[in-house]
C-alpha cells in the first residue's frame, strides 16, 4: 500500500533528459547527451504525464480514465520507482 505523499508528489522528466514522440521509432523515447532511451507504450504514457504540474493520483486517475480502465496505482507507482532510480523523473 502506498502512502499518501508518494501519490501527491509531482513527478517531472529528469533535467538531464528531454521527452519526445520519436516517429522514426514509433514511441516516446528520452533523449540524453550519451544517448537515447526507446520506452514502451505503457512508460510513454506515463511519462508524458510527469509535467511537475500533475501529482501522481492525477496521473493515475487521468490514464485510468484514458484506457477505460481501474487498478493500475500499484503499476504506475512500480514504474515511478524505477524511472526515479535511473533519474529520469524528479519530484
Amino acid at each position: 500500500m502506498s502512502t499518501p505523499t508518494a501519490l501527491e508528489a509531482r513527478p517531472r522528466v529528469g533535467s538531464r533528459f528531454r521527452l519526445q514522440w520519436e516517429q522514426a521509432q514509433q514511441s516516446w523515447v528520452l533523449l540524453f547527451p550519451e544517448g537515447m532511451v526507446k520506452l514502451n507504450g505503457s512508460a510513454g504514457e506515463i511519462m508524458k504525464r510527469c509535467d511537475g504540474v500533475r501529482a501522481v493520483g492525477q496521473i493515475v486517475a487521468d490514464l485510468e480514465a484514458s484506457f477505460g480502465t481501474q487498478g493500475l496505482q500499484a503499476d504506475v507507482l512500480a514504474f515511478l520507482d524505477i524511472a526515479r532510480g535511473k533519474h529520469w523523473i524528479e519530484d
